[in-house]
C-alpha cells in the first residue's frame, strides 16, 4: 500500500522530527546513512517535500532541511500524498482498472473498510504525534 518512495520520505521525516528545528538544520547526508536510503534518492524526496511546504529548508552555509512547528502539525498522509499522490490508495488490489464500488474486483467489498479506516488515521495522526511516540519509546524507529 506504501511505496518505497513514501516509506522511505516518512523515515526521513521522523528524523528531521527528532533531530531539527528552525535554528538546527540538518544536510542530506546526515540524513541519508541513519535511515539507510541513498543519498540522491533522499535528496530528491526531500526537495518535493519541502516545495510543498511539508517540510522546510534554507540555502547556505548552515542551510539544510528541518521542521518548523507548522511543519510538525502536517499528518502523515500529507507526506504520501505528496510523493505518491493517492494512486497507491486509490487502486485496486488486484490491480485492475476498472474497480470501484460499481464494478468492485473479488477483493474490493473486502478490503475497502481496511483500506478507508488506514486513510483516516493516515490523514488523522501529525508528524510531532508520531515522533513523540518514538521519543517516548512507545514505537521504535532504529536511526
Amino acid at each position: 500500500m506504501l511505496s518505497k518512495s513514501s516509506k522511505y520520505a516518512i523515515k526521513a521525516v521522523l528524523f528531521l522530527a527528532l533531530n531539527s528545528n528552525d535554528k538546527k538544520k540538518v544536510m542530506v547526508k546526515d540524513i541519508s546513512e541513519p535511515i539507510n536510503v541513498p543519498q540522491a534518492y533522499i535528496a530528491k524526496l526531500l526537495q518535493k517535500l519541502s516545495r510543498q511546504n511539508i517540510i522546510s529548508s534554507s540555502r547556505g552555509r548552515k542551510g539544510g532541511f528541518y521542521l518548523s512547528d507548522n511543519n510538525r502539525k502536517q499528518s502523515i498522509m500529507s507526506i504520501i500524498e505528496v510523493i505518491d499522490g493517492e494512486k497507491n490508495f486509490n487502486s485496486c488490489m488486484l490491480s485492475l482498472k476498472e474497480c470501484d464500488e460499481d464494478k468492485p474486483c473479488p477483493l474490493h467489498k473486502t478490503l475497502y473498510p481496511f483500506k478507508s479506516n488506514i486513510i483516516r488515521n493516515l490523514e488523522s495522526i501529525s508528524i510531532k504525534e508520531l515522533a513523540l511516540e518514538v521519543e517516548l519509546g512507545n514505537a521504535f524507529l532504529p536511526l
